[in-house]
C-alpha cells in the first residue's frame, strides 16, 4: 500500500506492520500531506486484528530533516495551494500527532537517521524510540525563529525531565543517538549495520511474546496516568483488573508458563 505520491509505503512482516517515510532524496522533508496520510494509514492498522506493532521509520539515510521548506515556499509564491489542515480536537489523544498515542498497540519510530523539528516531533509521540548509533536530533526551532510545536513541551518533560527539556528545546543544537540513550529520549541504540534487524527483533518480540490485550490497556493507563493522580491510577487497575483476569490472553499465559512453550495470545 502507498500514498498518492508515494509519500509513504507500507510493509509487513507476520503481526508487525512498518510504515516508511519515502522522500529519501529529500531526506523525507515533511510535506503536510504526509501528516494526513499517516494518520489515516496508523488508524487503519490500529484497527487491523491481523497487526499487532507499528514501526514508523525513514527511507535512505534519514528519519526526517524537518518541514519542507520549498512547500512553504511554493504555498508563499501562490504556486501550488496549501494542504488543509487536520480538524483540531480537545480530546488529548486526538490531537494532530498525539493520535499515536491513541493506537490501541505499540508504535515504534525506528531513528535509522538524523530527526529535526517535525521529525522529532512525530518520534516523540510514539511509544518506543530506537536509534541506529549515527543518528542525532535537535529541536532546531529556536534557531529558525520558531517555536516547539504539538506539544513538544509537555512530552519533552514526561520523557526526560524539565531541565534537560528545556536546554534541549531552547538551544536547538544537535544531540547524538548516544547522549539521546543517556538522557532517556531513546530506549536504545544499535549500530548502523544491525539496526534494522535489532528494531525487528523486539518488534516481533512485543508481537508474539505479548498479549495484545495486555499491551494495549498498558499504553492506556501509562498515558491517562501522565495527566492524572495515584488515586485515579489505582482506582483505573481496579477496574481493569477483572476483565483481565477473566481474558483468554490471561488463561493463555498460564497455560504456556506451566506447559513450557511459545505463548499463542489472541489479545482476547
Amino acid at each position: 500500500m502507498t500514498t498518492d505520491k508515494n509519500y509513504l509505503l507500507v510493509s509487513r512482516e507476520g503481526f508487525v506492520a512498518t510504515v516508511t517515510l519515502n522522500r529519501p532524496a529529500l531526506h523525507n522533508a515533511w510535506h503536510p500531506q504526509m501528516g494526513l496520510d499517516l494518520e489515516v494509514i496508523v488508524r487503519q492498522l490500529g484497527e487491523d486484528e491481523s497487526v499487532r506493532v507499528v514501526v514508523i521509520t525513514g527511507a535512505g539515510s534519514s528519519f526526517c530533516s524537518g518541514l519542507d521548506m520549498q512547500y512553504i515556499k511554493d504555498v508563499r509564491e501562490g504556486r501550488v495551494p496549501p494542504v488543509p489542515e487536520r480538524a483540531p480536537s480537545d480530546d488529548d489523544m486526538n490531537q494532530r500527532y498525539s493520535y499515536l498515542m491513541g493506537i490501541p498497540k505499540p508504535v515504534i519510530c525506528a531513528l535509522n537517521g538524523p530527526a529535526v523539528g517535525i521529525g522529532l516531533v512525530l518520534a516523540l509521540f510514539c511509544d518506543f524510540r530506537y536509534a541506529a548509533a549515527s543518528a542525532r536530533v535537535s529541536t532546531m526551532f529556536s534557531r529558525r525563529g520558531l517555536i516547539p510545536e504539538h506539544g513538544m513541551p509537555w512530552l519533552l518533560q514526561h520523557l526526560i525531565g524539565l531541565p534537560r527539556a528545556m536546554e534541549l528545546m531552547m538551544m536547538g543544537q544537535w544531540v547524538t543517538a548516544t547522549e539521546a540513550e543517556r538522557i532517556g529520549l531513546v530506549n536504545a541504540v544499535f549500530p548502523d549495520e544491525l539496526f534494522q534487524q535489532e528494531v525487528a527483533q523486539r518488534a516481533q518480540a512485543l508481537a508474539t511474546e505479548v498479549s495484545p490485550r495486555s499491551a494495549r490497556i498498558i499504553k492506556r493507563l501509562t498515558y491517562e496516568a501522565c495527566t492524572s493522580t495515584l488515586g485515579d491510577a489505582v482506582r483505573a487497575f481496579y477496574q481493569e483488573l477483572p476483565s483481565a483476569l477473566s481474558s483468554e490472553d490471561f488463561r493463555e499465559g498460564v497455560q504456556h508458563f506451566i506447559e513450557k512453550r511459545p505463548a499463542r495470545f489472541t489479545g482476547r
